[in-house]
């Protein structure tokens, strides 16, 4: 009898638990026996390590082979498994040196020709074990060629990049002292050292007021509601409006990226650049939040650290927008599953866009609605109450002619909008550490006490337009805002009066 222990990886949300394969090979009628809650294609895996260790001139033994993953209550899923599987194989046939690999961590897909094929996650995968591997130093991670660059972003953690199975064998052999065996050389990540792009607000000629609450919304975290006819703009402020933000910390680029990499979408040349997600109307709750058979993450975690835009927002179910409530309030999201329970970061910068009215046109100076005011009161209700509370700022963009257009000058370039948006966002953090929208109810009244004829102002209008708490507290949030934008100390009656211009109802927008 022979036994091989094999170190992995399995990824569960935002965390890599580690997985021990064992292989045992015993006497006995020839068989494959997985054990340890695997998933269809780790079910399938036999079949791909038995051709590619065959197509790669190694011996298949004809014996009882059993593979278990443990812990044996974590869900198994995907093909990462097939590399550290089939070299459990070679190890435990004696066709490579067993004493080595508690030094390695392996995972990857194998082909039938024995190439180490790409996974998904290796960033979320590396990135969780830098936060929990502190005791000791962590083992090397064999990845394949095309994970290595996203996976070395973590600092800290060798990675072995192979292209197939004999690279990684020779590499063990290598360790092991043979002299004739080729090493794998270390990867370090190779990212963009440039600053990332974004289309520029000089493209955008007017609409003044709400590239006004647009940059407000980038200094404090603020949501924002932009309601205008169509083609006045909307989109293309909001898909501007990345470059306002801050430029991203290590940390934060490190955690988009994770979940990127989790899906598929991370790329190493998008290094540190705010990802701009904006789903269709028509996707439903899963998609925008996440789920599905393996509790993958939505839009609003793809959007972690980003923009969440969602255009036409009353076309949308009313029950997925529903489901936004929460990460809106918390910046996480929690999935639940029979089998798992999935955690994702959530803390998404939320820009939405609307027409006032089904046809679009209600409030045009030129172009008659066709619409009958119950229309636009069902329409604009389709959005309920609880979340549109949730939402900061609301603006009106509004319908500007061929002739206004022409004879208005060009838009400022966004560098100098986002240079006053990174000294108010400093401030903030210089004061309390965090952005204005994160501030919690204990720290409002402190960070942002307004005093005298402010306070009466606020109350004023708080009695007059019937605001909840959560509304007076936003208000106080986005003043604090407007003071860091024009450097103020204290909030003054003019950041709390246009404060509250932001808070106006749909109907009077």
């Amino acid at each position: 009898m022979a036994l091989a222990v094999v170190h992995s990886r399995a990824v569960c949300g935002m965390l890599a638990p580690e997985v021990t394969v064992e292989v045992h090979l015993a006497n006995g009628a020839p068989g494959f026996t997985l054990a340890g809650l695997p998933e269809t294609e780790v079910k399938e895996t036999q079949d791909r390590v038995r051709a590619a260790l065959q197509n790669g001139k190694f011996d298949f033994p004809s014996r009882r082979i059993t593979v278990n993953m443990s812990p044996a209550d974590l869900p198994k899923e995907s093909a990462r498994f097939d590399l550290p599987i089939a070299i459990g194989i070679l190890a435990a046939s004696g066709q490579i040196p067993a004493q080595l690999l508690e030094k390695f961590e392996f995972a990857g897909e194998l082909s039938l020709s024995g190439e180490v094929r790409p996974i998904l996650g290796t960033l979320a995968m590396t990135l969780a074990v830098s936060k929990t591997v502190r005791e000791r130093q962590p083992r090397g991670f064999l990845l394949p060629m095309e994970n290595a660059d996203e996976a070395a972003l973590v600092g800290g953690i060798p990675i072995y990049p192979a292209k197939d199975l004999r690279q990684v064998v020779s590499h063990l052999e290598s360790v092991a002292g043979d002299a004739k065996a080729a090493p794998i050389r270390e990867h370090f990540a190779q990212v963009r050292l440039s600053a990332p792009t974004y289309p520029d607000f000089f493209d955008v000629k007017g609409q003044s007021n709400a590239k006004r609450a647009l940059e407000i919304a980038a200094a404090g975290g603020h949501a924002v509601l932009m309601v205008g006819p169509p083609g006045t703009g909307k989109t293309m402020l909001a898909q501007r409006f990345p470059g306002l933000l801050p430029p991203m910390g290590v940390d934060e680029a490190l955690e988009s990226a994770a979940i990127l990499s989790l899906v598929g979408k991370f790329a190493p040349q998008r290094w540190a650049t705010r990802v701009f997600r904006a789903p269709h109307h028509s996707a439903s709750a899963a998609a925008l939040v996440g789920g599905g058979a393996n509790a993958a993450p939505g839009e609003i975690s793809l959007a972690h650290n980003g923009v969440l835009f969602l255009d036409e927002l009353p076309e949308f179910d009313r029950r997925v927008l529903e489901d936004l409530r929460e990460p809106l309030e918390t910046g996480r999201i929690t999935i639940t599953r029979a089998v798992r329970h999935v955690e994702y970061p959530a803390r998404f910068q939320l820009l939405a866009a609307m027409s006032p009215c089904p046809c679009g046109y209600h409030g045009h100076p030129t172009i008659a609605c066709r619409c009958t005011p119950e229309m636009v009161s069902r329409y604009q209700d389709r959005i309920s109450g609880p979340l549109l509370d949730r939402i900061d700022m609301r603006v009106e963009v509004l319908a500007l002619s061929a002739e206004e257009l022409n004879r208005l000058p060009d838009g400022e370039l966004t560098r100098y909008t986002a240079e006053r948006v990174a000294r108010a966002y400093q401030r903030a953090l210089d004061r309390q550490g965090k952005t204005n929208d994160e501030l919690i109810a204990s720290e409002i009244e402190r960070v942002c006490h307004p005093e005298g004829p402010v306070r009466q102002l606020l109350h004023a209008a708080s009695a007059r337009l019937g605001w909840s708490a959560r509304a007076y507290q936003r208000v106080l949030k986005i003043a604090r805002s407007i003071a860091d934008i024009e450097g103020a100390e204290s909030i003054d009656h003019q950041h709390i009066a246009e404060a509250i211009q932001y808070r106006r109802s749909l109907r009077e927008t």
